[in-house]
Parts: C-alpha cells; structure tokens; sequence
C-alpha cells in the first residue's frame, strides 16, 4: 500500500504543527516550505480550504490515505453520536494507532511496520493488518519470537499514562485497549468538525 515516504519537516512546515515526529526544526525555520514560502503563509485560507487542510492533517497524523480516510468517515457517520468524534476514536482504535499509544513503538510508522512485519498479535493470533480496527478488551501483545529481539524490544518506551483508554505491561509485552477514548482525551490538535463539513458538501 502506498504511504507518504517523503520529508517529514516538509509536513510539519505545512501546517506549522509537528505532525509527523518532533518538531525540533519548526523553531528553525517556521515558513511553509518552497520558494514563496514566508509570503504564502500570509495568505487568509478560504472555508474550503481550512476544511481541505483539516482533513490532510488528519491523514498525515495517522497515516492514513484518502480511499481508507473516506470509508472511515462514512463508518463514523453509521454509527450513533457525533459523527466527528466518532471519526477519531475510528482512528484511535486502528492497530498500528494502539500500538505507538502503548508505547511498543515510538511513531505511527514504526508501529505500523510492526503490525505488517507479523511481530504483533490480538488475542492471539497474528494481525498485520495496521487498520485493524480494535474493540474494548482486545488484548495487543508482541509474538514470542519477537519478545526476544532487541531490535524490536529497544524501541519500546512504555505507556504515556496520559491516555488512559489503553493498559500496557511491560513485564509482559502485551496491552489491553480498553474503551474508545472521549475527545477531549485525544491530544492530536484535529479540528474534526472542519472534516465533517467537508464531506458533507
């Protein structure tokens, strides 16, 4: 599947925001990137656009393209409550998304090369499937195998106490998600109704 491979400060001086990794050269140089950056960043963006760029945000930040971002959005707008809440705790729960909430892995990328390199199971068996999408009690944990390389190993940082809708144990190398988290939850700086509006047109 294709996936955004370029540099990741390019993204970050987009939207002035670290999206994808720190955000240590932001201080550096805070323009959008290109030529005309500095004069384009004084541009006001129209309704359309603010939308538009909303939506790529949220596509950079979990790593997710525009045929998968769309059906999940259509997911979030079946079920039951606010439609733009429902979007994130969607993107929440998708596997590779748990596994970096865990602390197995240190980014997004680097947990969804864990799900598709078989190194993670739920309840069990093997998923490489880094959509998967998680219920409340499945239990994410690293296969035997994979409990012993140090290359995978190394990277774990353990769980932000922060987010309290995953449990993991280190001792163990598994975790439980345990609920959907509530918005306010979420520290992603999404404005997820902007979303909403956009496909709604």
């Amino acid at each position: 599947m294709a996936r955004y491979n370029g540099p990741k400060t390019k993204i970050s001086r987009i939207f002035g925001e670290p999206i994808l990794g720190n955000g240590k050269w932001l201080g550096k140089n805070s323009n959008p990137p290109g030529q005309h950056g500095a004069q384009r960043k004084r541009k006001s963006l129209g309704e359309y656009a603010l939308q538009l760029r909303e939506k790529q945000k949220a596509k950079y930040t979990y790593g997710v393209l525009e045929k998968q971002f769309r059906k999940t959005f259509e997911e979030a707008s079946r079920r039951k409550g606010v439609t733009g809440e429902n979007l994130i705790k969607l993107l929440e729960s998708r596997l590779d998304n748990t596994v970096f909430r865990m602390g197995i892995a240190p980014s997004r990328p680097a947990a969804r090369q864990l799900v598709s390199h078989k190194h993670v199971m739920v309840n069990g068996d093997v998923v490489n499937v880094p959509s998967y999408q998680l219920k409340p009690g499945d239990v994410v944990a690293l296969k035997d195998k994979s409990k012993d390389n140090t290359s995978v190993t190394s990277q774990i940082r353990g769980r932000n106490p922060k987010f309290t809708w995953v449990d993991y144990n280190e001792a163990e190398f598994q975790g439980t998600f345990i609920t959907y988290p509530e918005r306010e939850s979420v520290p992603e700086n999404i404005k997820e109704q902007l979303i909403v509006e956009l496909y709604s047109k």
